[in-house]
């Protein structure tokens, strides 16, 4: 972390000076190995339909979390992560089984996952409260820990999409054409939301369950309504996860707003911009 802190003293921000603000350094870092990650996930997301699955994972993760409250664990997030994960296998495993829409498998893992949530941790009469601060997240508070266990998620989800992009793209696009042609489509779909998993519950605490679906469609709803190609599709969902979470980082400390309503609004408007240049 100190040649990132000695990178991060070169910037003309007051909370840049050396040995002031490490927290603000932090979540820079922090959302220069998040945004890549949703800006990719993005791409998929959109192009298989699934919206809101990001949002019934938050659902689990919080379930999870719960769990690990009631259980003691020092740090819950390890048991959101394992049920969120078990949560995009089952997921996988019944659509596959099905012939349901995915939006309708989501409403229904969505639904019980946040009603188990609800009723452990409030079980006993126990109070909700504790766990209000998941709604709205607080990324000044990732440690560097949790920042180099992201930044090899990153790794490992780029790995992916260098080695399986095609397939991953033709499976979202023509699943039967992908299915003839030797593609293991459900390993692919069980790696891909896995990744999903992951990556939205070590991401909840800091962006927040209220808008941590956004994070994961605007940024390729953006890109694909300018892209010309897969290329460009990953390219500009990508540049727009960035620009958008740096904006929205710098907004939120001058102004003292939520960093994921910030980071939000601002995706928000890179979609109305490219939305207005798709049009004309």
């Amino acid at each position: 972390m100190s040649i990132w802190y000695q990178l991060v003293d070169l910037l003309p921000f007051q909370w840049a000076k050396p040995d002031s603000m490490l927290f603000m350094k932090n979540a820079l870092l922090a959302v220069l190995i998040i945004s890549p990650l949703f800006g990719l996930l993005s791409t998929m997301v959109v192009e298989n339909r699934m919206a809101f699955f990001s949002d019934a994972l938050g659902h689990s993760a919080f379930t999870g979390i719960a769990i690990g409250t009631l259980c003691g664990f020092i740090d819950a997030t390890w048991s959101a992560v394992l049920l969120a994960v078990v949560f995009a296998l089952l997921f996988t495993w019944v659509q596959r089984k099905t012939r349901m829409a995915s939006d309708t498998i989501i409403g229904v893992f969505a639904s019980t996952a946040i009603a188990l949530g609800i009723f452990i941790s409030t079980l006993g009469g126990h109070s909700f409260a504790k766990f209000n601060s998941l709604l709205i997240g607080d990324i000044l508070s990732v440690s560097p820990g949790k920042i180099a266990i992201l930044a090899i998620i990153l790794g490992l989800v780029l790995i992916l999409w260098i080695v399986r992009l095609n397939q991953l793209t033709l499976a979202a696009v023509h699943p039967v054409l992908a299915d003839s042609r030797g593609i293991h489509i459900g390993l692919l779909e069980s790696l891909f939301n896995c990744a999903i998993a992951v990556v939205v519950t070590l991401s909840l605490s800091w962006v927040g369950l209220l808008v941590i679906n956004s994070l994961l469609v605007l940024p390729g709803a953006g890109a694909r309504n300018i892209a010309k190609n897969m290329r460009q599709y990953t390219l500009f969902s990508l540049l727009g996860a960035i620009i958008s979470g740096i904006a929205g980082l710098m907004i939120s400390f001058y102004v003292g707003t939520s960093t994921g309503a910030s980071i939000t609004l601002c995706l928000a408007v890179f979609f109305g911009i490219t939305f207005y240049l798709r049009r004309t």
